[in-house]
Parts: structure tokens; sequence; C-alpha cells
């Protein structure tokens, strides 16, 4: 795929960089650029370009506006202590749109296409990407958002017949500020994210408002995340409102909700390869509320952890519902080891065993 560059003409000084990577936050601040490439069924995907990162102007009958036809992914790209840049497995994000893509009735962009579209942003604003050496380490990175919308101006219901394919990037800071601490979790008994046949599988922003109210809910309950439980019985665990679980159980086996219904975590797949070298092994099956409860209670459960691309890795405290409470598992050593491996390798502070890291620049 052939990229065209046009340089922002007026792109963010170096002093005021300086401060927005000294305190970057998450999703706050935007890089000088952007990249656009747009789909017809007469000329496929086209006129590829990064420009000057600005507004975009739509037409109010864009079909994205009213039938929800999008799909997006999270990664971030880091800069190692020689001042290399790389990205996380980013072909998984890539494999994952194209599941997303036909779950929503899109053109597929291919792997590669995908993967260079990400790394030329990334080399066009690579002066954004945060240098954690110069600070005595940290978690700062480069997040980036590639997503695609139905921008066919049309109300008829169907497959748009124009398609816009989009890469941003936004400076980030440490998930945890102060310290990693364990996350106090609501039970959503009320709402369920998605069904068998859904689109819970796909990574659609309509499956992120789906788990809004919840996530209200559970703050006004003094909670961080909200869980959610399958739609048919009620009983088993599918998935937080933005990451997947893990239960770590006294002989050292490790548990994580089946997908199908849920998001196919780049993260979870990479913890549950992390671990079996670890010696864990890892069972994908489902989960019940009962079997969460009863683990923790008689201490067969030594540490639950959610796990997501922002986050990485997180200890889970609390699972609290109207009806009852859980208390924290007494450990987070086995967490704190698969956390550390996998930031590790994000950042070249150790080996990439696995070939999961793809150099940028």
């Amino acid at each position: 795929m052939h990229i065209s560059t046009t340089a922002n003409p007026t792109p963010v000084d170096d002093a005021r960089l300086a401060e927005i990577l000294a305190n970057p936050g998450f999703g706050q601040h935007f890089t000088d650029h952007m990249l656009t490439v747009e789909w017809t069924p007469e000329h496929g995907w086209h006129d590829a370009r990064i420009e000057p990162y600005g507004p975009l102007t739509l037409d109010p009958a864009t079909a994205v506006l009213h039938y929800a036809q999008e799909t997006f992914e999270g990664m971030k790209a880091y800069r190692h202590d020689d001042g290399s840049i790389w990205t996380f497995r980013p072909e998984q994000n890539a494999a994952r749109m194209v599941r997303s893509s036909q779950r929503l009735a899109f053109p597929e962009l291919s792997v590669d296409d995908f993967v260079a579209c990400v790394d030329a942003l990334v080399q066009a604003d690579q002066r954004w990407v945060p240098d954690n050496a110069s600070s005595g380490g940290g978690e700062k990175s480069l997040y980036l958002r590639p997503f695609m919308f139905a921008s066919e101006t049309f109300l008829g219901v169907r497959p748009a017949q124009h398609v816009t394919f989009m890469v941003i990037a936004s400076p980030a800071g440490a998930y945890f500020k102060g310290g990693i601490k364990p996350v106090n979790l609501w039970l959503s008994e009320t709402f369920t994210r998605a069904g068998r046949g859904g689109m819970g599988a796909a990574k659609t922003g309509g499956n992120y408002a789906a788990s809004l109210a919840a996530q209200r809910e559970a703050i006004e309950q003094g909670c961080d995340q909200v869980v959610f439980l399958d739609d048919q019985e009620f009983r088993y665990i599918e998935e937080l409102g933005g990451m997947n679980l893990f239960f770590v159980h006294r002989d050292g086996r490790i548990v994580t909700p089946e997908t199908g219904t849920i998001l196919e975590g780049i993260t979870r797949a990479s913890i549950i390869e992390l671990a079996g070298k670890l010696g864990h092994a890892v069972e994908e099956r489902k989960f019940s509320i009962d079997e969460w409860r009863d683990g923790v209670a008689s201490g067969e459960i030594t540490e639950v952890f959610a796990c997501g691309t922002a986050a990485v890795v997180t200890p889970v405290g609390e699972l609290r519902s109207p009806s009852a409470t859980t208390p924290a598992p007494a450990s987070t050593e086995l967490t704190m080891q698969i956390r550390d491996a996998l930031v590790g390798m994000q950042f070249g502070r150790s080996e990439d065993t696995f070939g999961w890291m793809h150099r940028v620049c």
C-alpha cells in the first residue's frame, strides 16, 4: 500500500510537547498527524494518506451515525532505552480487526496493510513516543487507535459502500498513578453485555456502549469495574467492562472464561502462553460466579486478576453485589510476576523469548 504524507505545517512545539509528555494522562492529547484510507467497491482500499490531525467533516446522514457500523483496535508503541520504538503483537490486532470486520459486514483490511498503516503513523509522529529512560523507568507509551467506520452518506439499512479506516495516536501515562492497587468489582445482576450470535467477540463501539449503564452502577457502588454474566443462565462469568479475567488456583492452575461471546483479548492470549511457559496450566472454560465465591472462601482460589491493553495486568480486590461481598484473595504474587514479565518485554527491559515485539523504527 502506498501511503502519501503531508506534513503538519504547525506541529506542536518542542516545549509544549515536553509538557504534554511529562504528564500525558490518557486520551487527552493527540499527535500532529492522522492516517486515513478509504474503500469503495469500485476501487477497493485507496488514497492512503498521512495528513495533519484535525476534525472530520461528516454529513448528518453518514451511515455510522445511524447504524453504528464501526470497529476499532487499541494498541501501544513503546520507546526502549536505546531510543528504538516497538509495538506489541500488531499482527494480532490486525487479525482481530479482520474478524470484527467480518461480523460488522465491512471490507477486510489485510494484516500487512494494517501493520504498515500503524507503522507509518508512528514513524511520522515518533517524537510523541515518551522516553521513560530519562525519568528512571516508567510505563508511558503512545496509545494507538486504529478504527473503521461506515462513511457513506445513506440512510438505508445495508453494509456501507464507502468505508474509512483511520489511525490516530495519543501519548499515555502509566495506567496506575501511585502504584498498582487491586480493583474492586461490581457484579451486574441486571445487565448483560452480549449474547450467543451477537457482537460480543467483535471490537465494536456498540459493545462498549452496552457496558456504560452497568459501569455507572458500579461507580455508584464505589467499584472500579463491572463484571458481566452470561445472558442465558445468568451464572457464568464473561468479562469486565473492558478487561478479561483470570482465576489462579491453589495448585497453580489458572482458569479464564472461554471466548465466543466475549472479546478475544490479545493481552489475554499472551498471558495464556506466558503462564504456560512459567509452568502453569491454563484452562479456558465456563467459570461460574459460585465457583468464584466458593473458591475464594475456601482458599482454593488464591488470586484473581484482570488484563487488557491499558492496564496490562491488575489484581482484583473485592467482588461486590446487592446480595453479597466476596473478599479479595490473599495473594497477588503470580499476578505481579506475569505483569512484570509482560511490561518488561514491552519496554525492552527483559528478553522477548516469544518474538512478540515488532520494531517500528
